[in-house]
């Protein structure tokens, strides 16, 4: 059995089979401790002693934006001490005055520098010096210091000074990452800074995992646990433990695959993921054609701070159905990124005090306040009326103030749409809107409208399709490495097969059935950056293309250089069967239990509120309508027409006929 859990600000999503139906559950998230709600809501489900439990952790994530991690040591080659400092020469705002980018996790006072060098070519040049290791390990332990990051110059091509370090520092009995471990790539400012994340992030997350494995344990012995990671795929719970960096995006990750995998189904090839939680909206661009599904990424910044280990391209904004509105100094209306989270939560929740995204849809009619959970917790409009307005400022009624509280949100989660499409070169108007998260369908018409976008799928389940697509994914694992060699094979083939030879060993030692597979990163000599092409026979070919299609031009008379060779080995993991109905044409009348006033684009209307368990494939109907289910809400402004298709997906396209 498997048991898929996403850990959220507000809800804790948990998805299952039993008796060969797909079940969902959502309890309320316990912020201090994330292991309490995952643990009650496993008694509710009860599952057998022997199960994998899958867990999408935003512990790491958290600790990362907060700046609640380890004290944490840099240990680098002498002179590079504040590399991470540095940077690189482009400035995140070029017209910023004032911009300072984000602060390194290790201060000037926990950054150590060794006396060795290696070359670029791997020969060691000065080796390092046993009793200056000893004074490096004393330094560490006065600093204080809880966990520790090594990178030292070009320790990617040989690790043996690195290696030495490590050995030095370990019997401090605090976490030590090793660039050579984690990162064995060139770029000093990057690798340095994913090694410092991972250390910073180790204790935490590592104390979290083993809490939850102890839990998990003593309750049910055979249970086994492993983590989502920021690639798409599963990893062990000791391998997540051991290299947290991995984990920042495992929430999101989850939903990427499982939007691609709904719009697979449905049929759509080309789709955009758009996840919108409590907290936060994750948007990422979707293949669904293709072997990843989502574009894979080692050119990440988090936080400000660069992540290279390999994660899906998901650009994520503050901007949930906990986020926060308020009145700044000068009189604006502000929304977000602050949250309310589970505690207190909406004002409609019973506990909150401030408006949130949440009260405003239920104010403006868009949400059903007895259907929420399907009618587990009843939605107090009343008090969230009452506090609106208190807070509405100028703005004459709390229905206007809702209005502009869900525009400026709706403008956030536009612009994060637009990065990830039209900034990149890619027409929205030729995409899918795959909207999920337990916020995302009552915003995904008015965002397609605003992009021009036809058509929007509103998966089965959507407020858990993030935990769907953790229970489906492969276990994978990444290993790379820089060569910086020409394109000749047989020059490259002892490469490949040295990372193939560590994936080997590691997949088997976890009892795994597993396949490999190759890709390169490539580039024209005397270039900057790279791109990632599939290892094959026609792999060059591969990359004048790829060049073409980001860049506008290619050169095939232009020297080419392989910088990275990388290998992933991926455990296929069993699907799980979406079901297929036959459609029965209808109007959908049966799941309408009322209508309500309902206010979309400044005018009032009366929607239809349906229950979605009660619509049957085949429906169709017009807005303007409100449609509630367990684990989320879609609206349905007028001008958009709905059916269900085979799958029990919502398929919502824009129509003339209903704007009339």
């Amino acid at each position: 059995m498997r048991i898929a859990v996403d850990t959220g600000g507000t809800f804790t999503d948990c998805v299952y089979l039993a008796g060969g139906e797909l079940r969902v559950l959502k309890v309320l998230s316990t912020a201090e401790n994330p292991a309490t709600a995952i643990l009650s809501a496993l008694r509710q489900i009860n599952p057998a002693s022997t199960f994998e439990m899958r867990h999408g952790t935003t512990v790491g994530t958290n600790a990362l934006i907060e700046r609640r991690g380890a004290r944490v040591a840099f240990v680098t080659t002498e002179g590079f001490e504040d590399a991470i400092a540095i940077g690189r020469q482009a400035r995140g705002r070029l017209y910023d005055l004032f911009w300072a980018g984000a602060s390194p996790l290790a201060g000037p006072g926990l950054r150590f520098g060794v006396h060795e060098r290696t070359a670029s070519d791997g020969s060691i040049l000065e080796r390092v010096d046993r009793d200056e290791l000893s004074r490096l390990a004393e330094a560490v332990r006065a600093a204080g210091a809880e966990s520790v990051a090594v990178s030292l110059l070009f320790s990617f091509a040989n690790p043996a000074n690195e290696r030495a370090v490590l050995s030095a520092l370990e019997p401090l009995g605090v976490p030590v990452s090793a660039s050579h471990r984690i990162l064995p790539e060139f770029r000093e400012y990057e690798r340095g800074s994913t090694v410092l994340i991972n250390a910073y992030l180790a204790p935490k997350l590592g104390g979290y995992i083993y809490a939850l494995e102890r839990g998990l344990e003593s309750e049910w012995p055979g249970a086994k646990l492993s983590v989502m990671q920021s690639s798409g795929g599963i990893i062990s719970a000791h391998v997540a433990a051991r290299e947290p960096v991995r984990t920042i995006l495992s929430g999101p990750a989850g939903g990427a695959v499982g939007a691609s995998h709904v719009a697979h189904v449905a049929g759509y090839s080309r789709a955009i993921s758009f996840d919108m939680g409590g907290t936060s909206t994750d948007v990422a661009l979707v293949d669904s054609g293709s072997e990843g599904g989502a574009a894979t990424t080692t050119e990440s910044l988090v936080t400000g701070l660069p992540v290279a280990v390999p994660m899906l391209d998901i650009h994520t904004v503050g901007a949930g159905g906990g986020s926060l509105a308020r009145f700044d100094a000068g009189g604006a209306l502000r929304v977000g990124p602050e949250s309310a989270g589970a505690d207190p939560g909406p004002i409609c929740f019973g506990r909150g005090a401030e408006p949130t995204v949440t009260d405003a849809h239920l104010i403006a009619g868009r949400m059903d306040p007895d259907s929420f959970l399907d009618g587990a917790v009843k939605l107090d409009e009343a008090r969230a009326r009452e506090f609106f307005m208190r807070a509405k400022g100028r703005l004459e009624t709390a229905e206007s103030f809702a209005e502009g509280i869900l525009r400026l949100a709706n403008l956030t989660m536009e612009k994060a749409l637009r990065v990830i499409s039209i900034e990149r070169g890619y027409d929205p108007r030729d995409f899918t809107l795959v909207a999920f998260g337990g916020a995302g369908p009552l915003h995904a018409c008015a965002l397609a409208r605003a992009l021009g976008i036809r058509r929007v799928l509103v998966p089965a389940h959507p407020g858990a399709l993030s935990a769907l697509g953790i229970l489906m994914s492969d276990v994978v694992r990444d290993y790379s490495r820089t060569v910086m060699l020409p394109p000749e094979p047989d020059r490259l083939e002892p490469h490949f097969h040295g990372l193939e030879r560590a994936a080997r060993r590691e997949m088997r030692g976890e009892g795994l059935r597993f396949s490999l597979h190759r890709n390169a990163d490539l580039r024209y000599r005397g270039q900057g950056y790279e791109l990632n092409v599939p290892w094959s026979k026609n792999f060059l070919r591969d990359f004048h293309r790829a060049h073409e299609r980001r860049y506008g031009y290619q050169d095939p008379e232009r020297p080419v250089e392989v910088v990275n060779v990388r290998v992933r080995a991926v455990a296929s993991t069993v699907r799980v069967p979406l079901p297929r109905r036959a459609l029965h044409p209808g109007d959908g009348r049966r799941a309408i239990v009322k209508t309500q006033r309902a206010i979309f684009g400044g005018r009032p209307f009366r929607a239809k509120v349906y229950r979605r368990s009660l619509l049957r494939a085949g429906d169709a109907f017009f807005g303007p309508a409100v449609i509630g289910e367990y684990s989320a809400t879609t609206a349905i402004p007028p001008g958009f027409a709905v059916r269900v298709d085979a799958r029990e997906n919502l398929v919502i396209e824009t129509d003339e006929r209903a704007a009339r």
